[in-house]
């Protein structure tokens, strides 16, 4: 189905979400319609942020809003669906898109099977009454499933657009790029470099891929590092317990800058414990480039001055490799918490891989290694 073709049958002038792969031609389309606008577009933090946020939009003008996300993204949003929007509490409808990674038969990652097999439990839990988007779904059965929506939005109750890989269609490139000119997979092999036998905690998406790549290039071990394949933002705090728990060795975390605004809070955590020996990096393109590209707010923002407000000890921004090396080896050396922003370019190699061994298989490699450190 074209992606005008949803959008005109469901006729809302409101998007908020977090990008999703599998809706890519729908974030496309409203890149390229409205670009990131307070009155028609806001990409958030996180999915239970845009519920927030399209709450208001409701209380506001009236309007029944849309919010988009990828399945993963429900987690984050049955506090506010149960406690907020529910009609035993406010009523207020809404709509979700919603991208359906881990489709049961069909093959995807690890991170996304058991959330695709839940996608409709979860929302048949919530009330949230669905409609299943495929291939084959025509403009006039799409018509008729937002009529009966319609009716339910009256009612203010919830409703969600499920939709399968493929399902969408848009014909309009939209590129995304900024002026950084350090390449993320080249900055990660620094990173591995310096930081040598030293455990790394890495971030979901191509973080992790390039990072498990590099390793298969020099031949190492991959008991080193913990891919963080799913629970986008939860990497550094996995690195924080890590850290607390082994404080005589080097702990290095490799962020991305849309999971670190997904769960902002835990930098405050961190800062507040202060491990002396936790290097967090976030390596910021300003940019959700795992599913699609699209900006996050974290491009506009200085990440430094969080950290310091945090309670990071050292902190450092980084454009450059020669100071990225020098960075990194202070860092090695340093006996207190580290902060490190790093500048980076949007893309990636076309042929990039994803980790050979499962997730079992990385978890008690990892677990192993750390039982021989202090």
């Amino acid at each position: 189905m074209k992606v005008i073709d949803f959008v005109k049958i469901i006729n809302k002038d409101f998007y908020t979400g977090v990008p999703d792969s599998q809706l890519k031609p729908l974030c496309d389309y409203l890149m390229n319609t409205y670009g990131i606008n307070k009155k028609h577009h806001i990409i958030a933090a996180n999915e239970g942020n845009c519920v927030g946020l399209a709450t208001g939009y409701h209380l506001a003008t009236g309007k029944i809003p849309v919010v988009y996300m990828q399945n993963s993204g429900e987690g984050n949003i049955i506090n506010p669906v149960a406690s907020l929007l529910n009609e035993k509490v406010y009523k207020i409808p809404m709509i979700f898109v919603i991208g359906w990674r881990g489709e049961p038969g069909v093959h995807d990652e690890p991170q996304h099977i058991y959330q695709g097999e839940i996608t409709l439990n979860l929302l048949e839990v919530m009330n949230i009454s669905y409609f299943i988007v495929d291939k084959n779904t025509t403009t006039n059965e799409l018509k008729i499933a937002m009529k009966n929506f319609n009716k339910i939005l009256k009612d203010g109750k919830n409703v969600a657009f499920v939709i399968k890989k493929g399902s969408l269609e848009y014909d309009k490139e939209v590129k995304y790029e900024n002026s950084n000119e350090m390449k993320r997979e080249d900055i990660i092999k620094h990173i591995a470099d310096v930081s040598a036998d030293d455990p790394i905690i890495s971030t979901t998406g191509k973080a992790s891929r390039e990072l498990f790549e590099y390793r298969e290039e020099k031949n190492k071990n991959h008991k080193y590092d913990f891919l963080t394949v799913g629970s986008m933002g939860h990497s550094s705090s996995i690195a924080l317990g890590v850290a607390l728990n082994k404080p005589k060795t080097k702990i290095w975390c490799i962020d991305g800058d849309g999971a670190v605004l997904m769960h902002m809070g835990s930098m405050a955590v961190i800062g507040n414990n202060k491990p002396r020996n936790l290097v967090h990096i976030v390596i910021n393109n300003g940019s959700h480039e795992t599913v699609g590209g699209m900006p996050t707010v974290l491009g506009n923002i200085d990440l430094c001055k969080i950290a310091k407000s945090c309670g990071y000890i050292k902190v450092y921004k980084v454009e450059d490799f020669n100071e990225l090396d020098k960075i990194l080896y202070k860092a090695k050396e340093s006996k207190v918490l580290t902060f490190i922003e790093i500048k980076s370019s949007i893309g990636s190699r076309s042929n990039l891989g994803r980790p050979t061994t499962t997730a079992l298989e990385n978890k008690e490699n990892f677990m192993r290694y750390l039982k021989e450190l202090k």
